[in-house]
């Protein structure tokens, strides 16, 4: 093996009152991934473009050196779900999510308050895929409030999605739901509009009188009533392909991705949410990944030229403001994975790069357009150096776009 490329996802943030003015990553404790630092290069990378605020899917198929147009969320997700499309098929991806009512249109949560456990999820799904449409679909839940929908037929994917927080340019999280609209004036576009938007009304009139989201409310929950869809696509994504690369994924967006570049996908089965401790869930989730990378690692990396890591968990506090559960994962990533990659990637003369596919900062609750810090490990001429968004700045690889990050570090020529 010659490289392993980690992305530790949401990874970059803002200074936090919690931590005076610190990142939770200035803040957390790391040493091992801080020997790697001192140990090879570091720099800031926009993974779009800069002033882009970029999803986990415009991240990584940019900074595999895709253009954006090669796939939507929606189609690498349902891959990763092993659901066979053909072009013409419309996949979404979806959060089950909270609204007081379709009147009103208020957002109240755009997760379920991330509580919604799996058998939770199942039984609603069995309802959802109950419905009569023109049209046949398969609604598929996945991790926790995540799932995946797929209209079979001549539909068309130049439609909106109906959160207006996945609109690029708003500036501030819109606590609103909207309609699918059309984003042409061509009649299938309308039409495909109309099936969806339909459907979305069936299924809040299912769920809000669902008796699991009625139980929901009696224990103090908030009811899962609702589906956010984004990420319409047709198209059978074309992407650069990675044969010879390894990828450790369990997210369904990671998996679809790495299977349509013909990378060799080793996966495991996410924990399942069943109680009310979402982020017990959570890390119980990474320290399965953790190990499990070690693992698949340790078995497979004279087999393969390169592998990527794709480490989920440190995205979710950004998005629900929880600055010391971002720095308390980072340490445990740190003490497990990074501590392993310290005593292997040395003797095997393996180079490593780290850095994230967006920023999350905790005060705004989203991903920004703000620049990740990138880590280089070489194993240069030790100098001391801590890894983090202020020193990364100041870094001799400087500053890059996504599509540019591995022709910088040699990972492609």
């Amino acid at each position: 093996m010659k490289g392993i490329f980690v992305i530790l996802d949401g990874l970059g943030d803002l200074p936090c009152k919690q931590f005076k003015g610190k990142t939770p990553l200035e803040a957390a404790n790391m040493p091992n991934l801080n020997f790697l630092a001192a140990r090879g290069e570091m720099g800031w990378m926009y993974p779009v473009k800069p002033g882009f605020v970029p999803e986990s899917d415009e991240a990584i198929v940019s900074i595999f050196g895709n253009n954006l147009i090669s796939s939507t969320r929606g189609q690498l997700e349902v891959k990763g779900t092993n659901i066979n499309l053909t072009r013409g098929d419309l996949a979404l991806r979806v959060n089950f999510a909270t609204i007081d009512s379709l009147e009103k249109g208020n957002i109240l949560d755009r997760r379920a308050g991330r509580t919604l456990t799996t058998q939770e999820a199942q039984i609603l799904a069995k309802a959802i895929n109950k419905i009569k449409l023109p049209c046949k679909f398969i609604f598929e839940p996945t991790i926790q409030h995540r799932a995946v929908l797929v209209f079979r037929g001549g539909f068309s994917d130049n439609v909106s999605g109906n959160d207006l927080v996945y609109v690029q340019g708003k500036s501030k999280i819109e606590d609103k739901i909207s309609i699918c609209k059309p984003q042409d004036d061509d009649e299938n576009s309308q039409y495909t509009v109309n099936v969806v938007n339909e459907f979305l009304r069936k299924v809040h009139e299912i769920l809000d009188k669902h008796p699991v989201n009625q139980e929901r409310k009696k224990k103090g929950l908030l009811p899962a009533n609702y589906l956010l869809v984004r990420g319409a696509g047709i198209e059978i994504p074309k992407l650069k392909i990675y044969k010879k690369w390894l990828s450790v994924a369990y997210m369904p967006l990671e998996i679809g991705f790495s299977k349509y570049c013909g990378m060799s996908v080793f996966s495991f089965d996410y924990p399942k949410l069943k109680g009310l401790d979402a982020y017990a869930n959570l890390y119980e989730g990474l320290q399965k990944a953790c190990k499990f990378s070690i693992k698949t690692l340790r078995k497979n990396y004279k087999k393969h030229d390169y592998a990527y890591i794709h480490l989920k968990e440190t995205d979710l506090p950004g998005h629900d403001n929880k600055p010391v559960e971002k720095k308390l994962m980072l340490e445990y990533i740190d003490k497990t994975f990074f501590k392993f990659l310290r005593k292997f990637a040395p003797p095997n003369n393996i180079k490593v790069v780290v850095t994230g596919d967006h920023s999350t900062p905790c005060k705004l609750k989203a991903h920004s357009a703000d620049p990740l810090p990138v880590l280089f490990y070489n194993g240069s001429v030790p100098k001391e150096k801590k890894f983090c968004e202020k020193e990364a700045r100041k870094g001799t690889l400087g500053s890059m776009t996504g599509g540019e990050l591995f022709k910088k570090v040699g990972f492609v020529k």
